[in-house]
């Protein structure tokens, strides 16, 4: 099984979250919200396809962009961090299914646009412990719904597509995308409602379930039939 990261297994970002991080951007940088945020709005391709390698080249990168001190870099990097730890907290219910999914055998994989900052923050967090592969946007240099983010999640986990289920909000066109690639795709309803930000979104007329916890039994039922 493949999941998505952002609005399926923790909270996407709403926009007054977003803004709330470009204030504290724009504190650490001294330049103003509105600078921080079109700094971090231009740069969405470059945090995610693999033109930035870590969380330093990501400070550097949008200290430059806001014209900045370069002064500033060192400490915008420790927020960077700091930010992405919160946004990989993970709430308990979702990791007690993540167990029960583990229990009945199956191998898990993550697929997300990611910036270097939360692949780096990923090994520390909770969710990182139940999955056997992990397949980053930033680490392989493609978005969603590039091909090889699929091909090389399946290589991973050792499994033809048409054994796989992909699971996701529909951010990036991944749920087609995952189609494409041979596997069978689920929409769940966006962690944190329906304001957490999400690019690419497209629309689905496919299988549905409110949420991850929702697996084990949609799992079942298929195997009932």
């Amino acid at each position: 099984m493949i999941l998505d990261l952002f609005g399926t297994l923790v909270v996407a970002p709403s926009t007054s979250e977003r803004n709330t991080a470009a204030t504290r951007f724009a504190s650490v940088m001294c330049v103003s919200p509105a600078v921080a945020e079109s700094a971090l709005t231009g740069s969405w391709s470059a945090r995610h396809d693999g033109q930035l390698r870590s969380t330093a080249e990501v400070a550097a990168h949008l200290v430059a962009r806001c014209d900045a001190p370069v002064s500033n870099v060192t400490a915008l990097e420790l927020l960077l961090k700091e930010l992405a730890r919160d946004r990989l907290r993970a709430d308990a219910p979702l990791l007690q299914i993540l167990e029960e999914l583990r229990l009945r055998g199956l191998r898990l994989a993550v697929v997300s646009d990611a910036s270097p900052d939360i692949a780096e923050a990923w090994s520390l967090c909770d969710l990182a412990s139940y999955f056997d592969a992990t397949v980053f946007s930033c680490q392989l240099g493609a978005v969603k719904p590039a091909p090889q983010l699929f091909g090389t999640a399946l290589e991973s986990l050792g499994i033809a597509p048409e054994k796989a289920l992909y699971i996701g909000d529909g951010g990036g066109d991944e749920l087609a995308g995952a189609e494409r690639a041979g596997m069978r795709a689920v929409r769940v309803d966006r962690r944190g409602g329906p304001h957490g930000l999400a690019f690419g979104e497209t629309s689905w007329t496919g299988s549905s379930i409110a949420r991850v916890e929702a697996l084990p039994s949609l799992l079942s039922m298929w195997r009932e039939r």
